[in-house]
């Protein structure tokens, strides 16, 4: 299965493709992306989930002005093979970011007031604007917004003709099906309470001690005082244990230093946190990635263990073996499972229920 054999591919193929590549959701949940693909006979439509609502996020926005071209091909082969309407969906503040996309994907370009759109009178690439509005960012409200297509009750986008599907999950895929390149990557940004905000492309499994060394605080030098959160500051949760005990997953979009009483006074269901009003949070923000690759890591067997639903992953190596980033580590599981990949080069160290950890550069005998 690839890119250029696109047209030709069944939806299983295509869904195993996905699968075998370990393509999970980049934002939100991490569900595994083949689950969603494996209902592609049912879909007319994709929706490009562009939203980006954090603001201290950068990677949706440069990935679309970055990665324009190979975001055009992809499309280009989807519209070709499965779809009949590519929406693109992005804040209108953010469309400076995205006019390379636009000319790239010769787009038909819809703005805020232009909308709810008919999609099944369109065709091609149409880009749907959007007002800045937090909320838009959950899929059943854009697709509210974008189409006028409600969710009732248990529904799903499938239910009613669409795909949903963030940015960099889409070129998670992009990569999968064009190269047969696995994810190993994760866009992550580091904010909050910390001397400097960064925008750092690290591998999955990167120990968050990392991520507050690069962000200018040590992971000792965490104030009794003060939280690690995972997210962004409308939708973040707290870390559970030390902050050591965090790894980079798939989902991993950013790490927030927030201090305790802020994040107690802010949690709402589901103990969800949202500090969005708490602090200002503009200021010097990287937008553009920088590389990080850690002495470690600790590959997650599962992108988000609270989904009921997802089982990990089996692993297929031991302690001691040699891998190479990208070969595969775990097979998925039963049910709705993903494979996973080394994340980098070295030697395995340890294997449990929930991670595999590979030392970089580590001599068997140390093993």
């Amino acid at each position: 299965m690839s890119l250029p054999r696109l047209d030709g591919a069944t939806t299983p193929e295509l869904a195993t493709t996905i699968r075998n590549a370990g393509v999970a959701g980049a934002g939100g949940s991490g569900f595994p992306t083949y689950a969603k693909w494996r209902r592609l006979d049912d879909a007319d439509h994709l929706l490009v989930n562009h939203q980006e609502s954090e603001p201290v996020y950068y990677m949706d926005k440069w990935l679309g002005r970055e990665r324009a071209a190979e975001f055009a091909t992809l499309f280009d082969a989807l519209l070709e093979s499965a779809f009949e309407t590519v929406v693109v969906a992005p804040k209108l503040t953010d469309r400076d970011w995205l006019r390379p996309l636009e000319a790239a994907a010769d787009a038909t370009v819809y703005l805020p007031e232009d909308l709810p759109l008919d999609a099944d009178a369109e065709s091609g690439v149409v880009f749907a604007y959007t007002g800045d509005r937090y909320e838009y960012g959950m899929e059943s409200v854009l697709l509210r917004v974008v189409d006028g297509t409600v969710l009732a009750g248990e529904d799903l986008p499938m239910d009613h003709g669409w795909i949903v599907q963030n940015v960099e999950t889409l070129a998670n895929l992009h990569r999968a099906l064009d190269s047969g390149t696995p994810v190993t990557r994760k866009y992550v940004h580091v904010a909050g309470d910390v001397p400097r905000h960064r925008f750092l492309d690290v591998p999955v499994g990167t120990p968050a001690g990392r991520l507050l060394d690069a962000a200018g605080l040590p992971v000792e030098a965490v104030p009794d005082d003060q939280l690690l959160l995972e997210g962004g500051p409308g939708w973040c949760f707290r870390v559970d244990g030390p902050p050591e005990t965090l790894r980079v997953t798939k989902r991993t979009n950013g790490v927030l230093v927030v201090d305790r009483e802020t994040a107690a006074g802010h949690t709402l269901g589901a103990d969800r946190i949202d500090v969005l009003d708490a602090r200002d949070w503009a200021g010097d923000h990287e937008s553009t990635p920088s590389g990080l690759d850690p002495d470690t890591v600790h590959v997650p067997l599962v992108s988000n263990p609270s989904l009921g639903p997802v089982s990990a992953a089996d692993p297929i190596v031991s302690p001691g073996d040699r891998v190479a980033r990208g070969e595969m580590i775990a097979t998925p599981g039963d049910g709705i499972s993903n494979a996973h990949h080394a994340t980098l080069d070295g030697v395995v160290t340890a294997v449990d229920e929930a991670h595999v950890t590979i030392r970089a550069g580590a001599a068997r005998d140390r093993a």
